[in-house]
């Protein structure tokens, strides 16, 4: 073997696991560790995984030993060396494995009773309490609980769960799981792009896949079971049906925001979701951070917010207007933690609940599910427009008005680029403290020269 080869070749590391992302290549380790690999899944699960031939026929094989962090680098190693001395006996440790496994499914089903149904809520919550989200364990030698991280952020952890339970679980979660067909998720899939939540649908269906994906490696189902997400999402692709938001360019006009201004208090939109739009149009901020809001991170004295969980994953300070601040202080407190909590649940109100209303008070009518009065409706003169359309309306605006780039794009929020982000570290939060006061007071203006007209 050629020795820069070897050379090349490094034994595997804690350090080198934590660091591999989904799409990395396997990993492999050396001397007589060799055979051992840790893949990442499509979900960001870290996985030991020997290869090896088979003592019996010389086929390839290849046999999970447990994920990371829930098993160490050094107890993979310990179990790999146990499998090794199988295998040198002319046991093949998969065979034996798969062996077991059935023979522990049969004894479930012995003490089972025949009613217990495992469900499609069923397969979901597996998903999500051993794969996505952290857990309590304890260790069986010495007593001790410790924490067991999911492969999830918190933010990503809550989205997941919210994403399957509002819409799989809510249609299917009573259904047996093995029984659930392809055209099942098809019609699942299609009610939800029905109400234009395209984005919304393609998630449900990636997650659910995931979710049948994991349980059918845990052996739930029998080996002719084929995953129903998996086949729906290949007719789905075969029928072109798009599962992803256009790129759009949609933003109002001064015309449009004047309209949609003199509308927001009188339309059909819920008090919450009414404050929501507003809020957008003052920060400029994405709506799914300001129904997330909590009250603990405004200081009105001082007029910001302390937005800590972002979608670039660093926090920062949004400035408030005195139009803004003034609507925060009006904003009744019911006791919760939140600024706009559901009065079902008492947890913020989901994001999709805005896409929701907007669809229904621009097609329910139409369609027989409610009865807006004429002036409530949507604003059907104008090019339709959604929430999100508000925030690019505000950075528009801004550029509009003379803003110099850079501080607008901090208005948004939005990371610095290439060799910038490096070395470019200002956060410009007096520029924007500035530039949103004079947007709130260029919106306030033209509300006043249309009254006057």
């Amino acid at each position: 073997m050629n020795q820069d080869t070897v050379k090349d070749k490094v034994a595997l590391s804690a350090k080198a696991i934590e660091k591999m992302k989904v799409g990395d290549t396997d990993k492999s380790d050396i001397g007589e560790n060799s055979g051992l690999r840790v893949t990442c899944g499509k979900t960001g699960l870290k996985s030991f995984i020997y290869r090896y031939r088979s003592p019996i026929n010389n086929a390839l094989k290849k046999i999970t030993l447990g994920h990371y962090p829930q098993m160490s680098l050094a107890e993979a190693r310990i179990e790999l060396q146990r499998l090794k001395l199988l295998r040198a006996s002319g046991i093949c440790p998969a065979t034996q494995h798969k062996e077991k496994k059935a023979l522990h499914k049969q004894e479930q089903f012995k003490v089972i009773p025949q009613e217990a149904i495992f469900t499609v809520k069923d397969v979901i919550d597996c998903y999500l309490t051993e794969v996505i989200e952290d857990r309590t364990i304890t260790d069986q030698k010495t007593g001790k609980t410790k924490i067991q991280k999911g492969v999830r952020a918190a933010k990503g952890q809550i989205e997941t769960r919210r994403t399957l339970y509002s819409d799989a679980v809510k249609t299917l979660g009573d259904l047996p799981a093995n029984q659930i067909t392809r055209k099942d998720v098809i019609n699942l899939i299609k009610g939800i792009t029905d109400r234009g939540a395209k984005v919304q649908a393609g998630r449900v269906l990636s997650e659910l896949s995931l979710a049948y994906e994991y349980c059918i490696g845990l052996d739930y189902f029998n080996d002719s079971f084929a995953n129903p997400a998996l086949l729906a999402k290949a007719s789905l692709k075969q029928a072109r049906l798009k599962l992803t938001s256009n790129k759009r360019s949609r933003f109002l006009s001064d015309k449009e925001l004047v309209d949609v201004l003199n509308w927001i208090p009188q339309s059909g939109f819920s008090k919450h979701h009414k404050s929501i739009l507003l809020i957008t149009l003052w920060t400029g901020c994405r709506t799914g951070e300001i129904c997330a809001a909590e009250w603990k991170d405004f200081n009105l004295d001082h007029a910001t917010w302390h937005l800590k969980d972002t979608k670039n994953g660093s926090g920062r300070y949004v400035q408030l207007s005195k139009q803004c601040v003034d609507h925060l202080k009006s904003l009744s407190n019911i006791g919760s933690k939140y600024l706009f909590p559901s009065f079902r649940t008492g947890k913020p109100i989901a994001q999709k609940t805005l896409t929701e209303a907007k669809w229904l008070l621009r097609d329910g009518n139409h369609i027989g599910r409610v009865e807006f009065r004429p002036e409530q409706l949507w604003l059907e003169h104008m090019e339709d427009w959604n929430p999100h359309d508000l925030r690019r309306t505000v950075r528009t605006g801004l550029s509009k008005l003379g803003c110099p780039s850079d501080v607008a794009e901090a208005v948004l929020g939005h990371s610095k680029k290439g060799i910038e982000g490096t070395y470019n570290l200002h956060n410009y939060e007096e520029e924007c403290a500035i530039w949103l006061q004079k947007w709130a007071d260029y919106m306030d203006s033209l509300i006043q020269k249309n009254q006057l007209s």
